[in-house]
């Protein structure tokens, strides 16, 4: 007689949930709803039963959650996933949609859908009044400009080839966000274990870019054996370690000045000579021959003088820019792929062709450009001289003193917009990994990047930089509540001036002689007499107003101890106000 066939049935949110274990995901940074109760029970159950599944890390907004995954993912290159809350909590995940798509970081965006049963047909049917009322017509148009895929969950049986496919999509070059919709009854449906495949790496897994031509690389090394002013301009190479050091040996072994335009990264050693600051200004008109390596805008044409002569190479993972409607930047060759595996072409072909001609010319650039290197330095360190009065401390001033205490391995993440050049400049990171930014136009993302970052590199001190009206958009509440709850102390120095200066002086770009300079109205003043210590400690953690110059060291130290004591703490700097 026949055996009768084995059944294990499960529900669509257990295979969910060891498809997130099988394609790597650690972490789960959550912001839940009604949406997710069968993932919940799931989890329980797991938990319950001793089994291993992602971690959840709960976050009060759902920016913070974003902006951690994202952190996390910029420190170790591993994309993780976050699970908000159907339409109105993927709304709250547009603005770092957008700054992940921009900086090219991976991670699984996930939320439920409203149920689409309304009598109780099914499991997991409408049971309150919001299940009415958040059903738009297309949820996935909300990210959609900023994800490289978007699905609904169309049945429990594909959970786990749905899952790979998204994560080969976020981690294959160019890589970027990921979208995928729960509807709530498919989650709570139950299916047979023998129906529910799995989809292994090794056969499904993410493609990288690769190396290019030999006979493209042969041209770019051609020119920069004949070239006098090289230059080398750059802004998300270091999101692979092995960049910078390679970087730097390509530019002192050919002489080329390198510059980081709104690095996302730490591209190049700043203490290198070779590093010619953020701003490639008077060199772009210089130059006779360019590289432009992993960077979406090298420069901004409207005020930078380009020589139509100069000879461009453009090496990037992302060379089109097929996600800009507009570009316009000039290139004479394109070479798509991975930077480090090319410019390590480059430079073995370099040497292979390097005649003593061409290694005498660039050690006299190497010469000049230490020479150079050393001056700027040294007004640096002028510009630091200047403490400032009592409620207008020197924003230079501090960042020198915070770079002095910074060991060699900390996490600088900076989002001091007007005052970014001062804290790169005087806080100067000098190894891979350890400054971190965003590409991105939508601010507030700093604090969940740091967080992110203290989670993937517990044994670093973090410390955020950040203007006043960044720290408005961090959803700064939910942030310390996350570094109190999961024990991620982080250091957060806000640099206050009261208002945007970026909305100030985009008036005064356009209209430098117009009636918002005559009346000094410029529709940029924020309340003054905010503390936003208070926050931090609200949530548990240490905070400080900072008002007078004199006492910016000890103040750093103190922050400092408490941080590396398990608190957070905000340092609030009052700067000359706007």
């Amino acid at each position: 007689m026949d055996k009768a066939p084995q059944v294990s049935l499960h529900s669509t949110a257990h295979f969910f949930l060891e498809g997130l274990n099988e394609i790597g995901i650690e972490y789960l940074f959550c912001n839940l709803g009604t949406d997710h109760a069968p993932l919940i029970e799931e989890m329980a159950r797991w938990r319950n039963d001793g089994r291993k599944l992602p971690v959840t890390m709960l976050c009060p907004h759902e920016n913070t959650a974003m902006h951690m995954a994202a952190g996390y993912a910029m420190v170790t290159g591993r994309g993780q996933a976050v699970l908000v809350h159907v339409d109105v909590g993927t709304s709250n995940t547009a603005v770092a949609a957008h700054n992940m798509c921009r900086t090219r970081v991976p991670l699984l965006l996930m939320a439920g859908k409203a149920p689409y049963t309304v009598h109780g047909e099914l499991p997991g049917s409408r049971d309150t009044y919001v299940h009415f009322i958040q059903e738009p017509f297309d949820q996935g148009a909300i990210v959609r400009n900023y994800v490289k895929w978007e699905w609904t969950l169309p049945s429990g049986v594909v959970t786990k080839e749905v899952l790979r496919r998204a994560h080969t999509v976020s981690h294959s070059d160019p890589r970027g966000p990921v979208y995928l919709m729960l509807p709530r009854e498919t989650l709570a449906q139950t299916w047979d274990a023998g129906a529910v495949r799995s989809f292994p790496a090794e056969r499904y897994g993410a493609v990288g870019a690769g190396a290019a031509d030999a006979e493209a690389i042969s041209a770019v090394a051609d020119r920069l054996l004949v070239a006098k002013h090289p230059i080398l301009v750059t802004a998300y190479a270091g999101r692979n370690p092995r960049a910078p050091e390679l970087i730097e040996e390509l530019a002192r072994f050919a002489g080329i000045r390198v510059f980081e335009f709104n690095p996302a990264y730490l591209n190049v050693s700043r203490a290198s000579p070779c590093w010619g600051g953020l701003v490639p200004g008077k060199h772009v008109a210089e130059a006779d021959a360019g590289l432009l390596v992993d960077v979406d805008v090298p420069w901004i044409a409207s005020d930078t003088r380009e020589n139509p002569k100069t000879w461009w190479a453009h090496i990037d993972v992302d060379v089109v820019k097929e996600r800009f409607p507009m570009w316009g930047f000039p290139s004479n060759l394109r070479l798509q792929g991975d930077s480090v595996l090319i410019l390590g072409q480059l430079l073995e072909a370099l040497k292979a062709k390097a005649t003593p001609a061409f290694r005498d010319g660039a050690e006299r650039r190497l010469e000049a450009m230490t020479c150079e290197h050393a001056e700027l330095r040294t007004r640096l360190a002028s510009l630091a001289e200047n403490k400032g009065v009592k409620n207008a401390i020197n924003a230079h001033y501090v960042c020198a003193e915070l770079g002095r205490t910074l060991g060699e391995d900390d996490i600088l993440v900076s989002e001091a917009v007007r005052n970014g050049s001062v804290v790169l400049n005087q806080v100067v990171r000098t190894r891979p990994g350890t400054a971190l930014g965003v590409s991105g136009g939508g601010l507030g993302w700093s604090s969940g990047i740091a967080l992110g970052a203290k989670l993937a590199r517990p044994e670093a001190t973090v410390v955020q930089v950040v203007g006043d009206g960044g720290f408005y958009f961090g959803t700064p509440s939910s942030a310390y509540a996350v570094a109190s709850q999961y024990r991620l102390p982080i250091f957060t120095v806000v640099l206050d001036n009261a208002g945007w200066s970026a909305v100030k002086e985009a008036t005064l770009r356009m209209y430098p002689d117009g009636q918002s300079k005559a009346i000094e109205e410029f529709q940029a003043l924020l309340a003054p007499g905010v503390d936003f210590a208070k926050i931090c400690e609200a949530a548990g953690g240490y905070g400080e107003t900072l008002t007078d110059p004199d006492a910016v060291p000890e103040a750093i130290r103190r922050c400092l101890a408490e941080v590396r004591g398990g608190r957070p703490a905000v340092l609030h700097v009052k700067l000359p106000l706007l």
